[in-house]
């Protein structure tokens, strides 16, 4: 029941809090502290009145905005955990918010790999099939593809050269 009411006060307060009305209304709150300085002397209760109202605010913004991104990130890896799971992708990545960080960083690493090879895959059909057509034989595969492999590892040859 609390959790209801917390989770519907919450999400209704970062509504608002976003709203450029809000921003508007700070601004004058702000701005009318500002200008009533001279009539209190700027004081050192004039002073304390801001700091002590935007500490108030920050303080509580902090849990209810923070509450909000806590459960938009879980309903959104729910999600994608389900996408994986009814997908033809690795199950093995459900659950992998809860690894360290190194850990996630090494996966990662490996699936920018998979991805680099399995583009150099695709260039190297799409050679292959380039040669095949430009030799006007389709018979002769094995000399298409070794043309292929040539164009590809020229090319990403003289992007290394032109890297260094």
């Amino acid at each position: 029941m609390i959790e209801k009411v917390f989770t519907r006060i919450a999400n209704q307060v970062a509504h608002l809090a976003g709203l450029p009305p809000t921003f508007a209304v700070c601004v004058l709150i702000v701005v009318i502290w500002a200008l009533s300085g001279p009539i209190f002397g700027f004081s050192d209760t004039w002073q304390l009145v801001i700091n002590t109202g935007t500490t108030i605010v920050t303080f509580l913004m902090v849990f209810l905005i923070q509450n909000t991104q806590n459960r938009d990130g879980a309903a959104i890896q729910a999600k994608l955990d389900e996408l994986i799971r009814v997908s033809r992708a690795h199950n093995r990545f459900i659950g992998i918010e809860h690894l360290t960080e190194t850990e996630v960083e090494e996966i990662r690493a490996k699936c920018e790999a998979a991805a680099k090879r399995h583009d150099r895959k695709i260039a190297e059909a799409a050679a292959n099939k380039a040669v095949a057509e430009k030799n006007g034989t389709k018979g002769n595969r094995k000399i298409a593809q070794t043309a292929a492999k040539k164009a590809v590892a020229g090319k990403s040859g003289s992007k290394k050269k032109a890297a260094a």
